[in-house]
Order: C-alpha cells, then sequence, then structure tokens
C-alpha cells in the first residue's frame, strides 16, 4: 500500500464514519476499483480508531458529563443515559463477534455492497420525511435499544452505522440533530470495542509509513466531517447523501458487469 493508498482511505473513513454513506464499503471499494488488494480488517480497525480519538475529543465535554454522573448519580437522567448508551451498544457488539468472518468475506461482495447502500438510502430518504421531527427531546432507554438494534444491521458494508443509527433516530422522533448527535454517542463503544479486539492482530511489522498516514488523515479527517455535519443538518435534510448512495450503487453494479 502506497502513502497515498493510505491517506485516500483515511478521508474516505473519516467521511464514511460519521455521513450516512457507510465507511466499510467505502474502504471496500476504493481497493476493488483502484485494483488493490484489500488491505484487510485490521487496518480498518485502525482507522476507526482514528475516528474514536477524533469523535471524543470532539464531545469531550458531553462523554465527561455522562462518566461524570453515570459514576457518581447513576439513577439521575444524565447518569442513566450513560448505562442507557452502554446496554444499546450490544447488539451490534454481539453481531459483531458472531459475524465477524461473514463481515470479512461474504459482505463484502459488490452487488450486495451496492444493493445495502441503495436499499437504506431509500429508508433514511423516507425516514427523513415521515418520521423526522423538530423538537428536541429526552431519549428514553426503549428509544436507544431500538437504535442499538439498528446499528447492529451495519455489519453489513453499505448499510452505514451513522445511516442506519440515524434512520431509527428519525423514525423514533427524534430531531436531526438529536438523531446525529446519538449516532455519534452510540459510534464511541462500538468502535472502541472494535478496536480492542482486532489491536491484538497487528505485529511491530504492520506500523509503517503509510499506516501511520492513514490514522492521521482519518483523525483530521473526522474532526472536520463531525464539525460540518452538525452545523449542515441544522437547516438541510439528508437528500445529498441518499443522492449519493443511489448513484454510488449503479455505478458499482455497471462496473461489475462491466468489469
Amino acid at each position: 500500500m502506497t502513502i497515498l493508498d493510505a491517506v485516500l482511505l483515511g478521508l474516505l473513513q473519516a467521511l464514511g464514519e460519521f455521513l450516512p454513506i457507510s465507511s466499510s464499503a467505502h474502504l471496500v471499494l476504493l481497493p476493488y476499483f483502484r485494483g488493490m488488494e484489500y488491505q484487510g480488517l485490521a487496518f480498518d480497525v485502525l482507522l476507526h480508531a482514528a475516528t474514536l480519538l477524533a469523535v471524543l475529543l470532539y464531545f469531550a465535554k458531553d462523554w465527561w458529563e455522562l462518566l461524570k454522573n453515570g459514576l457518581t448519580h447513576p439513577t439521575s437522567p444524565k447518569g442513566r443515559m450513560l448505562w442507557y448508551l452502554a446496554a444499546a451498544t450490544v447488539p451490534a457488539g454481539v453481531a459483531g463477534l458472531l459475524l465477524n468472518d461473514w463481515a470479512e468475506n461474504t459482505f463484502r461482495n459488490p452487488l450486495m455492497i451496492a444493493v445495502c447502500l441503495m436499499v437504506f438510502a431509500g429508508i433514511l430518504w423516507w425516514a427523513d420525511r415521515k418520521g423526522s421531527s423538530n423538537k428536541e427531546q429526552a431519549v428514553s432507554f426503549r428509544t436507544l435499544m431500538w437504535i442499538g438494534c439498528a446499528q447492529a444491521l451495519a455489519i453489513m458494508p453499505g448499510v452505514s452505522r451513522s445511516g442506519i443509527t440515524i434512520t431509527a433516530a428519525l423514525l423514533l422522533g427524534l430531531s436531526r440533530s438529536a438523531s446525529a448527535r446519538i449516532s455519534f454517542l452510540l459510534s464511541t463503544p462500538i468502535i472502541a470495542g472494535a478496536a480492542v479486539l482486532e489491536i491484538g492482530h497487528l505485529s511491530p511489522a504492520d506500523f509503517n509509513a503509510p499506516l501511520l498516514w492513514g490514522f492521521f488523515s482519518a483523525f483530521a479527517g473526522a474532526l472536520v466531517v463531525i464539525g460540518w455535519l452538525m452545523k449542515y443538518i441544522k437547516t438541510h435534510s439528508f437528500d445529498v447523501f441518499v443522492y449519493y448512495r443511489w448513484l454510488l450503487g449503479v455505478i458499482i453494479i455497471a462496473f461489475y458487469f462491466w468489469k
């Protein structure tokens, strides 16, 4: 892998992790379109670790409040929220443990990715029109668990972890801003868990210049993307991401059969 390839993968990870366009799909598709050998799940996870660091930094105040209240006042509204988030992470964690081999092989078929991109983009388009609310509201345990169950579907590249959690939140009545914030907060434990599980697969030889460039490009890109998206959705719908996914799905299918 060249440094350019690693930087491109890092930027794709930053864009795809928080924009509802599927980071895992893009990390598979770039090597596919460029004729590269797949870089491996461990490399993907390190890029996820970079975006984890970015989301922790961006939402540092939120996480400090959640941890402080969750550990010292666990029955308060903010204290309960920490444990709600922990519980909502379980479905995706279980899916990751049970379907890890499929995630590395079967789910990475380009046609399957194209179908997931297009189908779940359609559901996001519908949810953005039918389910979203302009009202900010408290998030209940039941709401978070439904969103957490939806997050488990992101084991399939093309579904998009942020896309499916935002979709579920919109359908459950949350506003666009609240949906994105919950999606970001839910991403933290699931990305951290994946990184912990996969980091042991790396050897010292893996820590080369391309990997480091990929890590830093993903980290810097993620900080920019999070800040931009939180401002963008205050006055815009998710339509641009839906249309992009539909277009990308058509391109993948055409490329697959033309190739």
